[in-house]
C-alpha cells in the first residue's frame, strides 16, 4: 500500500509581471521538492510559472483547462496531465475540489471565484499578494491565511493540511 500524494492547486492570473511569475515559479517549485502534485488551471501567467517551477523541480503537473480540446485552450508547455473540461469557467470546481489545499498568488475575478470555492468547501487557502477581505461569518480561523513569500505561503499550506489530518 502505498501513500496518495497531496495535491496543492495554484491559482492565478493568466496574465503576470515578472515579479510575480517568479514568485509562482518558486512556488512550484517548493511544491514540487516537497513531493505534492501540482494543480492549476493549465494555461499562461501564474499557471505557467507554478508549473515550469514544479517541472524544473522533477515535479508532476496537472492542468485543468477550460476548453474540450488541445485546439481549443493549448495547455502551457510545464503541463503533463492535461484535463480538457470544455466547462470554461466552471472549471474551477474542478480546481479547488481536486485540491488539497489551495495558493492564491496575485489573480482577478476567477482566482477569488476559487477562494471562495475553496471556503464554502473547508479547503485550505493561501493566499500570496492575493485578495484580502474579511468574511462576515466568522470563518474558522485558521481556515484562511495570507503569505508573504514563496517559501510562507506552501510552508501554511502544508501546516494547514496536517492539521486537518
Amino acid at each position: 500500500m502505498f501513500a496518495r500524494r497531496m495535491i496543492i492547486g495554484v491559482m492565478g492570473s493568466s496574465q503576470c509581471d515578472s515579479a510575480i511569475y517568479e514568485q509562482a515559479r518558486a512556488v512550484g517549485r517548493l511544491i514540487a521538492e516537497r513531493g505534492a502534485v501540482l494543480l492549476c488551471g493549465g494555461l499562461g501567467g501564474v499557471m505557467e510559472a507554478a508549473a515550469r517551477g514544479a517541472c524544473e523541480a522533477g515535479g508532476l503537473t496537472v492542468g485543468i483547462l477550460p476548453g474540450g480540446s488541445e485546439r481549443e485552450s493549448p495547455p502551457n508547455p510545464y503541463i503533463q496531465i492535461a484535463i480538457f473540461t470544455g466547462l470554461s469557467e466552471a472549471r474551477n470546481v474542478i480546481n479547488v475540489r481536486s485540491a488539497d489545499a489551495i495558493i492564491a498568488i496575485a489573480g482577478g475575478y476567477g482566482t477569488l471565484s476559487e477562494i471562495a470555492l475553496a471556503l464554502k468547501v473547508g479547503k485550505p487557502v493561501v493566499l500570496l499578494h492575493s485578495w484580502r477581505f474579511q468574511s462576515p461569518f466568522g470563518e474558522a480561523e485558521g481556515v484562511v491565511r495570507a503569505a508573504e513569500t514563496p517559501e510562507e505561503a506552501v510552508a501554511l499550506a502544508f501546516e494547514l493540511l496536517s492539521r486537518m489530518r
